[in-house]
């Protein structure tokens, strides 16, 4: 069987996500409208000149947050908590809850076939892992001394803290613990990861070399580290007059900017013969996905090429006129400048105010690298469910974003989509998914 054959299809979702972290809950409260957006919990107020957040606020990290795992499997996760941060939990979190709902477990598949893609942004570890080295490594007067670091400071650290940070352990701890022997890789590209790690997952099925992949990506801008680098180079929401659940604002014309969040999501893909032998569910299937990047001489990002360039190489990916396209999934950053270009970007391909354009951030804010997955969920949970999900808090269409956002529930969710994802250094990556049909 060639690669151009070998169709691949979805057997498994699974999502953390500050809108619910199962199928049912995010389904829940996408039809009921119900955001995910609160109130800054993770810092005092005090600190920080933001207010609001996108939290998995009933995610804590202990072994329950992990679903239905066999006696083994907890007993390795237990020891190995301790050597995860938060983004690395939830990563594995919705790995393991994609793979439950796939019916994969160890013994259920041939291990040397099933392997792993998973992505996450640049992990940051927290200030408070080096406070007790600082205090050892003052002199009398209290001044910090580097030279007293390595023999004072440094020995007060927890040995095996940078385990903790480093982006390639949601991979190495779902691959170990479920004996996922298939090719393994780690991906950190930010807000662009997830469709590349789909794209990744897909040519490894396409040209044999695994029968399945489990495909995912974790992600939050929440920690100290990165809320205070957001804080310097991002557009972000920093008034406190207003109700949570209204601040994130994607294509509207009175958008002020992102809300922070934090979350997972992970698929599982299968080759569809393969998924058919087993009796595995099959939730769509993946026709494409591809990454570009557009990015002047001066470093400067264009996203408007960039999101012309990623749907138009899709596309042609997919074999796949413009018109055939029934939503997109937008990135939808709730931002003045990256609204605007994206909408242009979409409307360069389809058309002004042609396709209907989903936001699913007005639910929750950017959660990073795990934005994207859990919108290719929500995208799937619509071919599904047969219509859209609204997007929030467009009251008032931007005249500058040139798209047609749906913002009530009930339009025909059709056949096919395009999830789309991009970060702000001018990397956007796109996937095309199809509802499973025989032909």
């Amino acid at each position: 069987m060639d690669a151009e054959s070998r169709r691949v299809v979805i057997t498994g979702l699974g999502v953390i996500s500050p809108i619910g972290s199962s199928k049912t809950a995010l389904m829940d409260s996408l039809r009921n409208r119900r955001s995910g957006v609160g109130f800054l919990s993770v810092l005092p107020p005090e600190a920080v000149p933001v207010r609001y957040s996108g939290e998995v606020r009933d995610f804590t990290g202990s072994i329950g947050d992990f679903g239905s795992i066999s006696k083994e499997v907890q007993k390795n996760l237990r020891k190995a908590l301790k050597v995860m941060c938060r983004e690395c939990q939830m990563g594995v979190a919705a790995g393991q809850s994609a793979l439950n709902d796939a019916r994969i477990a160890p013994g259920t598949v041939d291990p040397s076939r099933i392997g792993v893609c998973f992505g996450s942004d640049y992990m940051v570890s927290s200030p408070e892992e080096f406070i007790e080295g600082f205090r050892h490594a003052r002199d009398e007067n209290g001044a910090f001394r580097f030279a007293l670091w390595p023999v004072k400071g440094m020995p007060q650290l927890f040995p095996l803290w940078l385990l903790k940070y480093l982006p390639n352990m949601p991979a190495s701890h779902l691959g170990i613990y479920n004996d996922l022997r298939g090719p393994s890789n780690s991906l950190t590209l930010r807000e662009a990861t997830p469709n590349v790690c789909v794209m990744d997952a897909l040519n490894t099925i396409r040209y044999g070399r695994a029968d399945a992949m489990l495909a995912g990506s974790t992600g939050t801008r929440l920690s100290t580290m990165k809320l205070m680098h957001c804080l310097q180079q991002e557009e972000l929401v920093v008034t406190d007059d207003q109700d949570p659940a209204t601040v994130s604002r994607p294509f509207d014309k009175n958008r002020r900017g992102m809300v922070l969040g934090e979350g997972a999501g992970a698929v599982l893909l299968e080759e569809l013969s393969h998924a058919r032998s087993r009796g595995a569910t099959l939730y769509a299937e993946v026709l494409a996905a591809c990454s570009v990047a557009a990015i002047a001489g001066n470093g400067v990002s264009d996203l408007r090429q960039a999101v012309r360039l990623a749907l138009t190489e899709v596309l042609k990916q997919a074999g796949l006129d413009p018109a055939r396209v029934d939503f997109v999934v937008a990135n939808g950053l709730s931002t003045r400048t990256a609204d605007r270009e994206e909408a242009l970007g979409i409307a360069d391909v389809f058309g002004p105010g042609s396709v209907p354009v989903v936001a699913p951030k007005s639910f929750f804010g950017n959660l990073g690298a795990g934005s994207g997955m859990v919108e290719l969920i929500i995208g799937v949970l619509s071919l599904l469910e047969g219509s859209l999900f609204p997007t929030l808090n467009c009251d008032t269409p931007d005249p500058d974003c040139p798209v047609r956002v749906a913002r009530d529930g009930g339009i025909p969710a059709g056949d096919i989509f395009v999830n789309l994802s991009f970060n702000s250094q001018g990397q956007a990556s796109a996937a095309v998914i199809r509802r499973f049909s025989t032909d």
